[in-house]
């Protein structure tokens, strides 16, 4: 029986480049931070800006095709 209490967050390995690790370490030092926390937050901001684009593109097409779109409706 697993408990329950090992499903609420995904553990994982991530095998980084010496040189990206390096430039981690650094900056771990600088801000008194874990490297655990700054992934997260990498990963979190890459994502953001993802679906930022996504929704701007996404933006821009609605406002260059709304007579289209208008019409199809």
């Amino acid at each position: 029986m697993v408990l329950p209490r090992y499903h609420l967050e995904l553990a994982m390995n991530l095998r980084i480049p010496e040189a990206v690790d390096a430039r981690l370490a650094e900056r771990v030092k600088r801000e008194h931070r874990s490297k655990h926390e700054l992934v997260i937050e990498a990963i979190v901001q890459a994502n953001e800006r993802a679906e930022m684009t996504i929704d701007s593109v996404l933006d821009d097409l609605m406002d260059s095709h709304s007579e289209i779109l208008d019409y199809l409706k």
